[in-house]
């Protein structure tokens, strides 16, 4: 398909008559007619009905144009992405993101990108992990546990579990609440498919302990608004909302605590923007939440090895 003609035909209709087409295109309108003739035989299509000097779509050419709108569209694309390839810059950077790191960590870091920074494209989190994210087109996953070895990664914070709880409550003066003292309460928990209650879980086994009585929930805010209704205590990670007092939990081993990291492919033809990128949205963490959430010395950049990560 020749798109020089494709762009010759969709000009000529935008133009509304082949003059003007001819003056946009800076070619004569005897040379525009016969490379549109030359479309329609190559297609094999009539795509205009000719009245004297005018030209008017057939109906096939109605159902032409959009196909070849998109083919030129299509490749102009390809165009743009060859020279972002050839010259290691991103020009859109596509993120995969679980949606409570999309709520409360990424979309404000994207409020401070740079005019020359690349248009973010922002998906759900592949629930199979950063692999499965990366393979399927993201350049830059984030996830909740550390990846797997082959894959380039920073980690980014270590941020804690939360009790929240309404201001009435008798716990909204406290800092931490063990998990022992939360498994006598009525809790407001995600599904066991979510990170933060996976470590809940982990925190309690480790305690030889079970809940008394759990309410799931397959989203974080909703969590949160049944706790501000007095229904339970919401254990997230999310920032806290509808008026709520966080109080960190702490379990048999310490606090309990969600880590994330950036992954990426390190042959990505951008991977050292990718990287920078990367470092923004740590340093980015550190400023919004405070120094206690930097990762551990020598966690920084690495290539880590680990399971693959599950959605937050």
């Amino acid at each position: 398909m020749n798109l020089r003609l494709l762009r010759y035909f969709t000009e000529t209709v935008d133009a509304g008559s082949a003059t003007r087409a001819a003056a946009r295109l800076h070619v004569t309108q005897p040379v525009l007619s016969r490379q549109l003739r030359q479309l329609e035989q190559d297609l094999g299509l009539p795509l205009f009905e000719r009245q004297g000097h005018r030209l008017r779509l057939t109906p096939a050419g109605e159902q032409f144009l959009p196909l070849a709108r998109n083919l030129l569209r299509q490749a102009d694309e390809v165009r743009r992405a060859s020279a972002s390839i050839a010259s290691g810059r991103l020009d859109q950077l596509h993120l995969a993101v679980p949606t409570t790191t999309l709520n409360d960590v990424l979309a404000p870091f994207l409020a401070t990108l740079h005019p020359d920074d690349p248009v973010p494209i922002v998906r759900q989190l592949d629930p199979r992990g950063a692999d499965a994210a990366l393979s399927s087109g993201a350049d830059l996953a984030i996830v909740p546990r550390p990846p797997a070895r082959h894959l380039a990664s920073h980690a980014l914070a270590v941020l804690p579990i939360w009790a929240q709880v309404r201001r009435d409550d008798e716990w909204a003066d406290r800092t931490t609440v063990d998990v022992g003292e939360l498994a006598e309460r009525t809790l407001l928990l995600l599904t066991a498919d979510f990170r933060p209650r996976q470590l809940l879980d982990e925190a309690l086994d480790g305690a030889g302990l079970s809940y008394r009585e759990v309410v799931e929930c397959t989203n974080a805010r909703v969590a949160q608004a049944l706790a501000a209704a007095g229904r339970g205590v919401a254990v997230v990670s999310d920032d806290p909302r509808f008026d709520l007092t966080p109080v960190a939990v702490t379990g048999p081993a310490g606090p309990v605590r969600i880590s994330l990291y950036a992954a990426w492919d390190p042959q990505h033809h951008a991977a050292t923007a990718l990287a920078d990128l990367a470092g923004r949205l740590a340093a980015f963490c550190a400023e919004q939440y405070g120094p206690e959430v930097v990762p551990p010395t020598g966690a920084e950049t690495s290539e880590t090895v680990g399971p693959t990560a599950s959605t937050r």
